[in-house]
């Protein structure tokens, strides 16, 4: 059975932190749906490039998700913790035991909705002080429970690669890996 993730998008979200994630679990067989948190299809990148998301928040039904994954970027990362119909959701997944994760700018949302108390965490640099009572860490990927942070565009690779790693098992993800002459 596939594992289903999905990966919401708000205007300013980071192109290759947020795509990087799509494209290599795409490559692993892991269903993954971009989810737009406007009422349009239509995102904006950081970078100004214009795309389509597979659907958007309202129109879209979570609970077959395995996990739920939040780009950095801004004002991509302000928009996602703004909207709190994804915050509520988050929220409520995690405390079922779902996991979630999130790259760069992204981890502070986790920490504004109370997620990383006493948790390890790291992000983007300037970004470490929004993570709040967190155990803060430099490391690229930092695993802690259902809870899966990053630090940023430099580490995106590794950050896919690990979620690949939790849902299909370390193999897979080294397979994946190789196959795109990643080390």
């Amino acid at each position: 059975m596939s594992k289903k993730v999905y990966i919401f998008l708000a205007d300013g979200f980071e192109d290759i932190e947020g795509l990087t994630v799509v494209d290599l679990m795409r490559r692993a067989g892991i269903t993954i749906t971009t989810v737009s948190i406007k009422n349009t299809k239509q995102i904006t990148t950081s970078h100004g490039i214009t795309m389509l998301t597979d659907t958007t928040f309202h129109e879209t039904d979570f609970s077959d998700a395995d996990m739920l994954v939040l780009p950095g970027g801004q004002p991509g990362t302000t928009h996602l913790g703004a909207f709190e119909p994804l915050t509520g959701l988050v929220k409520n997944f995690y405390n079922n035991g779902g996991k979630i994760a999130a790259i760069c700018a992204a981890p502070t949302v986790f920490a504004e909705i109370g997620l990383l108390h006493g948790k390890k965490a790291t992000a983007y640099p300037a970004c470490m002080e929004g993570l709040g009572d967190a155990v803060k860490s430099e490391e690229n990927v930092v695993i802690d429970g259902n809870i899966t942070t990053s630090r940023g565009l430099g580490t995106a690779v590794d950050f896919a690669l690990s979620l690949i790693a939790q849902l299909l098992g370390q193999e897979k993800a080294d397979q994946i890996a190789e196959s795109v002459v990643y080390k």
